[in-house]
């Protein structure tokens, strides 16, 4: 990943946008800290639909004996 300062990165936009096409994203800095990262659209794509932690465990090949028994015992009374 290459880093690109700021002003550089306004004067090449083309060629950043040339390396993040071709997969190679860049860190734009400003002041010398990591401002920006520039990525492919596809790049942009492929992270977005990474799916939410909830549906990957719905999608776990999960056979009944996986899971332990749930403790049947009453739960505890809470005072409010």
């Amino acid at each position: 990943m290459r880093e690109v300062q700021l002003r550089e990165a306004k004067a090449t936009l083309s060629a950043v946008v040339d390396y993040a096409r071709s997969g190679e994203p860049s860190i734009i800095t400003r002041h010398g800290r990591p401002a920006a990262v520039v990525i492919g659209f596809a790049e942009w794509q492929r992270l977005s639909q990474v799916p939410s932690f909830g549906r990957l465990l719905m999608a776990a090949p999960l056979e009944p004996h996986d899971l332990p028994d749930r403790n049947a015992s009453p739960t505890r009374d809470v005072e409010f």
